[in-house]
């Protein structure tokens, strides 16, 4: 039975094969073609591919219509994201730091308390509890290849004479926060300067 189903199997196959032949089509033309003899390929003219161009130098040099494809930009990226990182916070008086601000004036019968704060252009800023302020300290992130980021003193609470400055670390949130305080001082008072 095997051997039957097997010849069968040959057979279909052979006859399949002979099935997806394509028929032979002859030239009924009489002229043949010969191959050309030794003597005359020698003295046929030699094709030459295109003509040769000759580049220079400043044709290679990397300009705005032809960069390298293979030249890495990460470096000029990331410079220029760092050059441009600024805070996500609303920060008041970012460009001074704390040592630079003078408080001269506290608000506290209302809610919330406000406090006025000198720059050293002269400039008064009115600021309340909440605010970030002063400029801010890039910290470096632990960990390889952690990214920098900035921190900024807030204002925690604002007292009848002062205001107190807290600034967390995210990197050591079970380290006590930093605490600052920066005392009133009148417009006239020289010796506290």
């Amino acid at each position: 039975m095997k051997r039957v189903f097997g010849a069968l199997l040959l057979g279909g196959a052979c006859t399949l094969v002979s099935a997806c032949e394509e028929p032979v089509v002859t030239s009924s033309s009489t002229t043949a073609t010969r191959a050309p003899s030794a003597a005359a390929a020698s003295s046929a003219p030699v094709e030459q591919g295109p003509p040769r161009v000759e580049f220079q130098e400043s044709e290679f040099a990397e300009t705005d219509r032809s960069r390298d494809p293979f030249r890495s930009y990460e470096d000029l990226i990331v410079a220029e994201v760092r050059g441009n990182l600024r805070s996500q916070r609303n920060v008041v008086l970012d460009e001074f730091s704390i040592d630079e601000l003078r408080l001269i004036g506290i608000v506290t019968g209302i809610e919330p308390a406000k406090a006025m704060l000198v720059d050293p252009k002269g400039k008064g800023h009115v600021v309340e509890r909440g605010q970030f302020i002063g400029r801010s300290e890039l910290v470096q992130g632990t960990g390889v290849g952690a990214p920098n980021f900035e921190i900024n003193w807030r204002i925690d609470r604002i007292r009848e004479g002062d205001i107190v400055l807290v600034r967390e670390d995210p990197n050591n949130p079970d380290v006590p926060s930093a605490t600052r305080v920066i005392a009133l001082r009148p417009e006239g008072d020289a010796t506290l300067q």
